[in-house]
């Protein structure tokens, strides 16, 4: 079973334009979030999966220069350009993942991964489903075989830009499996979406990368403690549908 994570990228955002390649210490968002997610265990294979339009070429040179595989496709049909870089990598399992979480946990993505390789028959296993951990730890696992099962029934343009909306909204279709924490912590926000997002991400990487490049949830949880105005920052955010 090849098990592959596949990133959504583009540089395109309503609320943050270019957000995936703002730098914090001279490095963009997605190398730390590349650098975290390739720290995984129980990936055979990691795929950035971006648009063919000429913005997110940046995308691409960054890929280029980092020896990072990347795939590119449609920029709003998301589900065909996922069953695209699927099929072009060989995945069996797709790990979904999107480009603004520069804080994802390797060892979150490897106890998904091992909990849906232990599962009998599930289709679809994520965090998501009741969330107990905070967003920017998003994880979605599923079989490539689910996936072009979706990929022939979704048909409005919501799902088809959602990837995985039709499993959420169509459970008699399939067995669904969601992972929660022992400790409810979703009140955190830590993905990027907007400045407020952005500064408090600058804050965290400034404070925790130099000294230990591989830190924990716990370890961003400690800090916050020491630090609860970096809460505050994005506490009013609201998620976009």
């Amino acid at each position: 079973m090849k098990v592959v994570a596949i990133i959504q990228a583009r540089m395109g955002s309503s609320r943050l334009p270019g957000k995936v390649l703002r730098k914090v210490m001279g490095k963009p968002l997605l190398y730390y979030q590349l650098m975290r997610v390739s720290r995984a265990s129980k990936l055979d294979d990691l795929v950035v999966a971006t648009s063919t339009l000429s913005k997110d070429n940046r995308i691409v040179n960054f890929c280029t220069s980092h020896n990072i595989n990347y795939y590119r496709g449609s920029e709003q049909d998301v589900l065909t350009r996922y069953v695209e870089a699927a099929r072009k990598s060989g995945a069996d399992v797709i790990v979904r993942l999107t480009a603004d979480c520069p804080l994802m946990d390797p060892i979150l993505i490897d106890q998904l991964v091992e909990c849906f390789l232990s599962e009998q028959d599930v289709d679809y296993l994520s965090n998501v489903i009741t969330r107990t951990y905070p967003r920017g730890l998003d994880i979605e696992v599923f079989s490539n075989s689910a996936l072009m099962k979706v990929n022939q029934l979704a048909t409005t343009a919501s799902h088809r830009e959602h990837v995985t909306s039709y499993f959420l909204a169509h459970s008699e279709k399939f067995l669904l499996r969601n992972v929660s924490n022992q400790h409810d912590i979703s009140c955190h926000r830590w993905t990027v979406d907007t400045i407020e997002d952005f500064q408090l991400i600058e804050h965290i990487l400034t404070e925790l990368y130099p000294n230990n490049r591989y830190f924990s949830v716990d370890d961003v949880l400690e800090i916050l403690e020491h630090h609860p105005e970096w809460y505050q920052l994005n506490r009013g955010v609201k998620q976009k549908d």
